[in-house]
């Protein structure tokens, strides 16, 4: 039989977002899902691609198994070699969009592999939805001290590890944690469940973060082993200088617009020499369009491309060539975060042409086994 090799452990960021809760019924309305700030969405300047419109998929609702079967077998052709999926923890007994990953994790299917990413912040009336009031706090983010920690790691985190499609790194479950706001209640849920790991037969966690302002080192020592920089815009803003930077500010305040970047502007200014780094992880963006969430207040990203998308996929891979192959990691950002137009999943306008050329630039090649 035949193998895929590929020269990267591409890792997907995954939204459960596409199906109904209870709270979005309360908060946006009855029936709420991502695919209802996309469906409303619309072109806010000359040019602008909107509503994007999903394409072999669908308007899909996560609580079907044949959608998820769907999506593993679309990213696996690609060479993606897993799902992180989004983790909404808010602290106690609260969370919320858990169904898909929890029918994942005890029907076995898709057989496919995943980790978690603990999205570990509060949500506003603006969170999904550009006509929501953006100070309104719908739920807060809580850390209760240790046994809350301990009681989530044996009910949510321990059932997950124990997976054998659970993604490792170092032999070590990885596990993503999004915010580092409360620095001193992170540095204690690193410590909690890194024992508790050890106790239960594991060789501990692999601690990813994403890094804001803070240095390397600092988050070195909050017990973290690695860190992605979701930093590309901020950097593109920064790197254009002031006279640029005004005149953005300027026709912002006159059109009322959102925020445009060009492509080759935010792939050429995402990156720096850290990303050789081994506590560094790379990121690849293939497209971004955040009006359907924040209308004229978002971010488009212009001029994207399957093509361009490959440039950035090409200059990914040469930070991680030198890393041993357990790190040779990269985080996709984002498999289907379809309000934020940042996904690679199949659309109208494209088909899976972003699939396609990110296979072609990850597969090293077709390696022949012995049947």
């Amino acid at each position: 039989m035949n193998s895929t090799k590929c020269k990267a452990r591409v890792i997907a960021f995954y939204l459960p977002q596409f199906h109904p809760i209870p709270e979005n019924d309360e908060w946006w309305g009855k029936g709420f899902t991502e695919w209802t700030s996309v469906m409303k969405s619309k072109p806010l300047f000359r040019g602008h691609n909107q509503p994007n419109i999903p394409g072999e998929l669908g308007f899909y609702d996560l609580r079907v198994h044949e959608t998820r079967e769907a999506q593993a077998r679309l990213a696996k052709e690609a060479g993606i070699e897993g799902f992180c999926y989004w983790h909404y923890w808010f602290g106690g007994n609260k969370r919320l969009l858990e169904r898909p990953f929890k029918e994942v994790l005890e029907t076995g299917k898709p057989d496919y592999p995943f980790c978690l990413g603990w999205a570990n912040h509060p949500w506003y009336q603006k969170l999904w939805d550009s006509n929501g009031k953006g100070d309104k706090l719908l739920i807060d983010q809580q850390y209760l001290g240790v046994i809350d920690y301990e009681n989530h790691f044996y009910e949510a985190l321990l059932p997950a590890f124990k997976d054998k499609r659970y993604i490792q790194v170092e032999g070590k479950p990885l596990l993503v944690i999004y915010s580092l706001k409360n620095k001193d209640e992170i540095s204690l849920v690193i410590s909690t469940w890194r024992k508790l790991a050890i106790q239960n037969g594991l060789k501990g966690i692999f601690f990813v973060a994403v890094k804001g302002q803070e240095t390397k080192q600092e988050i070195l020592n909050l017990g973290f082993n690695s860190m992605y920089q979701l930093n590309c815009f901020l950097n593109v803003h920064i790197k254009q200088g002031y006279i640029k930077r005004a005149l953005l500010k300027l026709k912002i305040k006159l059109f009322k617009g959102p925020r445009r970047y060009t492509f080759k502007d935010m792939t050429d200014n995402m990156y720096d020499d850290s990303n050789y780094e081994k506590e560094i992880i790379p990121i690849i963006v293939p497209r971004w369009d955040h009006s359907p969430r924040s209308g004229n207040a978002g971010i488009v990203i212009t001029k994207s491309s399957p093509e361009l998308f490959a440039k950035q996929v090409k200059q990914s891979l040469k930070f991680i060539e030198n890393k041993d192959d357990d790190h040779k990691l990269i985080f996709l950002v984002s498999w289907n975060e379809w309000g934020e137009g940042n996904y690679i999943e199949p659309d109208l306008k494209y088909g899976n042409s972003y699939l396609k050329e990110l296979r072609k630039e990850i597969i090293f090649s077709q390696v022949k086994g012995n049947d």
